[in-house]
């Protein structure tokens, strides 16, 4: 499921494959949880739930997303509020993303924790605001 010539879903403008490409694809770590945040909405753009499962935090991940059994739903957007890095493992990440479901537009605000593991940063919930 490449973009290749597309620009990036997570509203960096840089196409797909030099951007969150190298990080849903597996063939390097999201460097901080701004960046790990905006792979994990490009995934779900993608319907990649397997990338979405793994860089959720074990004490959180539930089993199965079922991302193909949904209702589509159409990502409009993603805009990053605020990247804090509360110390060199803990940061937060609060973001408004856009999307259209049976015609109808949401909008979901929500300031998200992250933690870095061995080297890799994992979601590990959010509160939506």
């Amino acid at each position: 499921m490449k973009q290749n010539s597309n620009l990036c879903p997570c509203g960096n403008p840089k196409p797909y494959a030099a951007c969150c490409a190298r990080y849903v694809e597996g063939s390097e770590p999201a460097p901080t949880a701004e960046a790990l945040m905006r792979s994990r909405y490009t995934a779900y753009t993608l319907q990649h739930e397997d990338y979405l499962l793994a860089t959720w935090h074990s004490s959180t991940r539930p089993s199965a997303l079922g991302l193909a059994d949904d209702v589509q739903t159409k990502w409009l957007g993603l805009d990053v509020k605020r990247h804090e890095q509360q110390d060199a493992d803990h940061a937060i990440v609060e973001f408004v993303a856009r999307y259209k479901v049976n015609g109808r537009v949401h909008r979901l605000h929500e300031v998200s924790r992250f933690v870095r593991e061995a080297g890799r940063w994992f979601y590990v919930d959010g509160e939506v605001e």
